[in-house]
């Protein structure tokens, strides 16, 4: 299944050409000055699948969680204050911390972690299942803290061997570098 919000930018995108049979039958390209309905609506649904979840009625100041994030790849361990209503990722990055990630729409798996302490509600996680969310895997693009949280960094291959191994029956695909050396002699 594909991401919706990966599509956003074909779907939001203006449509600057609409295609017109001219009377040789031929299709001919023209300026469109303003993109169809149907385009518009498409792009308002974009449009909020962008959005963050609606926060709650601000009855206060927004409760903060310290985040432990151990990145297994780097060795270092990160500390830093995350508003409950904000992604982790988002907050690590506007303080200068770098993590690892790649989509930030929850679809792939390379901002994946394993939570070891707290908890981390993310209703927009569509690159990992229910099932590994169960076994406190969490991506930090659209987690948010429901309190202190400890988490670990993982490696995407190991993630996706998780959630899609059983139904591979041989296992991992091995790198095989003649293939690999033979299809770069093409380009």
């Amino acid at each position: 299944m594909a991401c919706p919000a990966a599509t956003t930018a074909r779907i939001g995108a203006p449509s600057l050409w609409r295609s017109e049979r001219s009377p040789g039958g031929v299709l001919a390209g023209s300026a469109s000055p303003r993109p169809s309905r149907a385009a518009r609506d498409t792009r308002a649904r974009a449009s909020e699948l962008q959005q963050a979840p609606p926060r709650p009625p601000a009855s206060g100041p927004v409760p903060t969680h310290k985040v432990t994030v151990h990145d297994r790849q780097s060795g270092v361990v990160h500390e830093f204050v995350v508003p409950e209503d904000q992604y982790i990722l988002h907050t690590a990055e506007a303080q200068d911390i770098r993590l690892p990630f790649a989509c930030r729409h929850g679809c792939c798996t390379s901002c994946a972690v394993r939570i070891k302490s707290g908890q981390i509600r993310q209703p927009e996680a569509l690159g990992i299942s229910a099932e590994l969310k169960d076994k406190g895997y969490a991506l930090l693009c659209v987690g948010f803290p429901s309190g202190d949280v400890e988490v670990e960094t993982q490696d995407e291959d190991e993630v996706y061997w998780l959630q899609f191994g059983r139904y591979f029956a041989r296992g991992p695909v091995e790198r095989d570098d003649y293939a690999l050396e033979l299809a770069m002699g093409d380009e």
